[in-house]
């Protein structure tokens, strides 16, 4: 608990802004944070170094030459990952990986991606079902709403038959799929990175 200010506190401290600094991009990322729901903040950091990092990647492709070989094949490689994670709209140019950012994996989480399917009303009630464990993916449930969906599990294949009872709460969702599939994006790209840089 913090003891009240004494009035010539107040004064000298009347415009200064505890909130936002400068330094971090406080405001921006609260946005982000609150409109998908996040609730933890070391997601959002991860998915922000995931984004930098892809477009260093790219940055780093791009700059090689033309004609070799290792060009053409890694950024094959990358705009192809990128594709099946649902993160760039098309792989044909790697100028996409620029728009890579934490909004883009945010716009992959399990919540979000139920919204957008319309079978929840909002974020936080697909953020409540998954915590609770009401939904499944293949042969495994999912409690962890940072889930990231894929373009592996296409929408058409969701089924909310499966519902345990009437109730919209007990309702089971399940992705029907035949193979779990693991997610390992930050290898992936760590690999990537090194065989650039050796």
């Amino acid at each position: 608990m913090v003891r009240k200010l004494k009035f010539h506190e107040k004064k000298l401290l009347k415009k200064v802004d505890f909130i936002c600094w400068e330094v971090d991009n406080n405001i921006h990322e609260v946005k982000v944070m609150r409109k998908y729901f996040i609730q933890k903040r070391e997601d959002y950091t991860k998915y922000n170094k995931l984004s930098r990092q892809i477009r260093e990647l790219a940055r780093k492709i791009k700059d090689l030459d033309q004609k070799d070989p290792f060009r053409t094949e890694s950024s094959a490689q990358l705009l192809e990952k990128l594709y099946m994670m649902g993160l760039i709209p098309t792989k044909w140019d790697l100028a996409l990986c620029n728009d890579v950012t934490a909004s883009s994996f945010c716009r992959r989480r399990l919540p979000v991606v139920m919204v957008r399917s319309k079978m929840c009303g909002s974020v936080q009630m697909a953020t409540k079902f998954v915590q609770q464990g009401h939904v499944r993916i293949g042969p495994e449930v999912v409690k962890d709403p940072a889930f990231l969906v894929t373009r592996y599990f296409l929408p058409s294949c969701w089924d909310s038959k499966q519902g345990v009872s009437s109730t919209t709460e007990k309702k089971t969702l399940i992705l029907q799929t035949g193979e779990h599939y693991d997610y390992r994006v930050m290898n992936e790209i760590k690999e990537l990175t090194d065989e650039l840089t050796d």
